[in-house]
């Protein structure tokens, strides 16, 4: 028994002193984030209304992302505040379905382009990065035009109105800027989602702002990152007309590291309130711990692994210290399940012997290790505090609440995730096989959520130059009690048919519908009940890829939502149409 205490205590000293270790180094980037604000570290704002705007490319590349791509394109057309923009869509000529919701989104806007990548996917991200880049510097050679800044995002992010803005102010004196990546709320037994919610909120709070106080490079987040064009000019000279690195895994945090090393300066846009909310890309995080685990495996191996190899340790102390920070997780992630694992055999036996009365098995007699173990616990609580602040600042206390408890999953998924990492890294390594690239399944979110940063349709017709500011001004005054804009314009011929409807899909996000009214099927026409198609003013009129189409002259509400997809076994999605062509689809199916 006293060989049996005596391993132990060494063991509990030896994993108090690594926690301990590691948890001092964790508040690091607390206290350069409060030496910062104290030195008053801050950008001087400049408006952002003030500046003229550059023109911005998004490069959004798609593998599979049928589902989701014409959403996204749809939804942030509709909510952006900017106006000099185009979307640069990456697609693979093996997927042909994405393809074609790219080209019917390329053929519906005038801003949205295609780039077919040359070779099958996937591929890697970088590769079809890479087409965009080119498919753009064929744009600028057709066009004669010139696109200022780069955006990159993915196919499931919710732009935040304001965030082009922000990145046109600080593109002023930053030849980089990162807006902040927040995941969407969700519900508290949603786990493996809230691990995303605690850790982003933490790392966007604290560490990224750290990161620009010290010096350091910032890592791109793979969304949200906009970037001088005189950056991928250099890098694509330097590489093969190549600025993004397709045989890296984790080309955004690796072309931050570039950048820094090329002298650029670089931002972090640091969380700000606007009227619709925080400025930050939004999105979906995966909500399985499967699909988790993929990821980070993915994360891990090409930021702590593969850059490494890459990159090593050169660079300045502040660039050596933060690239310890983004490694030492190969350590200290199955560390801290070993350590949660003895806090739960501990707190077991402890209720075991005060049960049964017999001594407790995690007794130990020395005091230093007991203070290093009582020291250890104590800094674990003050950063679960800190997470949770940052947590309740950002998605309410409720979710803050979790915290503790979400603790002890994303120490397993972290852990297994390095695992896999450090598995597929050494059997790629033998095997001098390439790193693969294994997609994130992307999912985009419902109706509700998407309605909240939506423009007035007032400001998309005096955006899109249909109408003057006077115009409006004076239509708006006109409008009687029950009444809508759209059919007054229309009453006084301010605004044709088919321009509404334009303005319209862009500023709802739903489809402006294509119809030839008389090879319309009247079997489908007649699919929705007679009495539900006159009072929703709606009228289906195709079944495609497993929904029911619905047309319909005006965007319908939450309730005509709701009503209509109640008698249907199909899901809905709603079409745009004129009053004309909608007149038509109801006659021919009267006929």
């Amino acid at each position: 028994m006293f060989a049996f205490h005596t391993a132990l205590e060494a063991f509990l000293g030896s994993l108090a002193v690594l926690l301990l270790t590691s948890g001092i180094d964790d508040l690091i980037p607390f206290f350069t984030l409060i030496a910062g604000m104290a030195l008053g570290k801050k950008k001087a704002a400049t408006g952002a209304d003030e500046l003229p705007e550059r023109r911005i490319a998004i490069f959004v590349p798609c593998w599979r992302e049928s589902a989701v791509i014409g959403n996204m394109v749809r939804h942030n057309l509709s909510v952006i505040r900017y106006h000099n923009f185009d979307f640069f869509l990456g697609v693979y000529p093996n997927d042909p379905d994405t393809v074609h919701v790219a080209e019917q989104l390329a053929s519906e806007f005038s801003n949205v382009h295609v780039a077919i990548c040359p070779n099958p996917g996937p591929t890697s991200k970088a590769d079809c990065l890479n087409t965009a880049y080119q498919r753009m510097e064929l744009f600028e050679a057709e066009q004669d035009a010139r696109f200022d800044t780069v955006v990159l995002h993915d196919a499931e992010d919710l732009i935040h109105p304001q965030a082009f803005r922000v990145i046109n102010r600080e593109r002023a004196h930053y030849e980089m800027v990162q807006i902040p990546v927040l995941p969407l709320p969700t519900g508290f037994s949603d786990v493996t989602h809230g691990v995303y919610m605690d850790e982003f909120s933490e790392y966007q709070f604290i560490d990224m702002r750290a990161r620009e106080i010290s010096g350091s490079f910032i890592p791109s987040n793979g969304v949200g990152t906009g970037f001088a064009r005189e950056i991928l000019e250099r890098l694509a000279r330097d590489h093969n007309e190549q600025p993004f690195d397709p045989a890296s895994l984790t080309e955004d945090y690796e072309i931050g590291v570039r950048i820094h090393e090329m002298g650029y300066r670089q931002t972090f846009a640091s969380l700000a309130r606007s009227e619709q909310g925080l400025i930050a890309t939004r999105e979906y995080f995966p909500r399985n711990t499967h699909a988790a685990i993929r990821q980070r495996t993915r994360w891990i191996t090409g930021i702590a692994l593969q850059t490494w190899e890459r990159h090593g340790w050169r660079g300045s102390w502040r660039t050596k210290y933060w690239f310890w920070r983004d490694r030492k997780g190969l350590l200290t992630n199955p560390i801290s399940v070993l350590a949660n694992l003895v806090f739960f055999s501990g707190v077991l036996d402890y209720s075991l012997a005060k049960l049964l009365h017999h001594p407790w098995h995690f007794t130990v007699q020395s005091s230093t290790v007991a203070r290093l173990c009582a020291t250890t616990l104590g800094l674990q609580w003050f950063r679960t505090g800190l997470r949770s602040l940052c947590v309740g600042r950002i998605f309410g206390w409720q979710t803050a609440a979790g915290v503790l408890l979400r603790v002890f999953h994303a120490n397993l998924i972290n852990s297994a995730a390095t695992v896999c990492a450090l598995r597929n890294y050494v059997q790629a390594r033998r095997r001098k096989h390439t790193l693969s690239w294994n997609k994130t399944d992307h999912h985009y979110p419902q109706r509700d959520t998407l309605h909240a940063h939506r423009r007035e349709l007032a400001d998309v017709l005096i955006g899109q130059g249909y109408l003057s500011a006077d115009q409006i001004a004076d239509a708006q005054a006109q409008v009687e009690v029950g009444a809508t804009l759209d059919l007054l314009l229309l009453a006084n011929r301010l605004i044709d048919e088919q321009s509404l409807c334009k303005a319209m899909s862009l500023q709802s996000g739903l489809p402006a519908a294509r119809l030839d009214t008389p090879k319309v099927s009247a079997h489908v026409l007649r699919s929705l009940p007679l009495q539900l198609r006159h009072q929703c003013g709606v009228v289906p009129f195709a079944v495609k890829s497993g929904k029911l189409l619905v047309a319909t002259p005006s965007v319908p509400s939450t309730d005509i939502f709701d009503r209509v997809q109640e008698v249907s076994h199909l899901p809905i999605e709603f079409q745009l149409v004129t009053p004309s062509v909608f007149r038509q689809l109801c006659e021919h199916a009267h006929n």
